[in-house]
């Protein structure tokens, strides 16, 4: 009885950490505004990266954990920081081809993707609530983003993000399949150490050299990108993804893209419609869902 209520408590707390950690990733499009100082992806996000690993080495001093790994261990963090940096580079790469609203909603095909994975290599049986979430979150995000004229998207934008989306997914079910046995901040420790310096080779190979943040709001914007969408959503996902599970963590990520609306009605000014509103409820419904699922597995 005892081992189920800790068994029930695990869950719980992983759920609360895949809502936290897609409502932290949900601001990375705040980022976008490092662009209009002429900052490249790969200069927004090594600044992003380098200073998320400072505060991660930092917070692993304190603790005194040790850097140590075995050849196993080292050969999954290298995967789960190289499909990092690949999903990180092509989202913000695709913020300067397309509205990073509509980026954002192309990127929740990783829902999809994670589930269909899950799926078809590692057999994970496919649940009415969870198709049934999947198609409510969907559904949610296009009315967050749809306007009635329309527009065409660019070719190569939609590309990136659906390798964004991809190795996101592949991110989320990697961290879950490996039990790794050690902290989430020594996890993220490497992780960062492959996006801060594949993000400055991904720079000089293109040419585009390394920007400095012109000025203190500069500053401010990569300081909120290391924390919040770095540090907090990586820590979080961490947790959600070891102890509810691949398919029901990226579900969750149904409120990233509400994150990105919440930011544009409340610091931006953006109209509130009824559109918006059934949008918002429908992405709420589905990550009630999927809590509310995930957790009577182990009742």
């Amino acid at each position: 009885m005892q081992s189920l209520h800790k068994e029930s408590n695990k869950k719980l707390f992983g759920t609360l950490c895949g809502i936290g950690a897609a409502i932290c990733y949900g601001t990375n499009p705040l980022g976008a505004r490092l662009y209009e100082e002429g900052m490249t992806p790969g200069s927004v996000l090594f600044w992003r990266f380098g200073l998320a690993w400072v505060i991660i080495a930092v917070v692993m001093l304190l603790r005194k954990e040790k850097l140590k790994v075995c050849k196993s261990e080292f050969a999954t963090l290298s995967m789960l920081g190289l499909l990092f940096l690949a999903s990180s580079f092509t989202l913000y790469a695709s913020f300067q081809l397309m509205d990073v609203g509509v980026a954002s909603t192309l990127l929740f095909v990783y829902p999809v993707l994670t589930a269909a994975i899950m799926a078809i290599f590692f057999k994970e049986r496919l649940t009415w609530s969870t198709v049934i979430a999947i198609v409510l979150s969907f559904l949610g995000v296009l009315l967050l983003y749809w306007t009635p004229d329309g527009g065409k998207l660019s070719a190569a934008g939609v590309v990136l993000v659906l390798i964004s989306a991809l190795t996101y997914a592949l991110y989320i079910i990697v961290m879950n399949r490996s039990r790794l046995a050690m902290s989430s901040f020594k996890i993220n420790f490497y992780v960062l150490i492959y996006c801060t310096l594949g993000n400055m080779l991904l720079s000089l190979c293109l040419g585009n050299g390394l920007q400095m943040p012109a000025h203190a709001t500069s500053w401010f914007y990569v300081g909120w990108l290391a924390v919040v969408p770095a540090i907090l959503a990586l820590v979080m996902m961490v947790y959600a993804a070891k102890y509810i599970g691949s398919t029901p963590t990226a579900i969750m990520g149904a409120l990233e893209p509400l994150t990105a609306v919440m930011i544009g009605i409340f610091l931006f000014g953006e109209v509130f419609t009824a559109r918006l509103a059934f949008g918002i409820l429908l992405i709420f419904s589905s990550v009630f869902l999927i809590a509310i699922y995930s957790n009577k597995k182990t009742a």
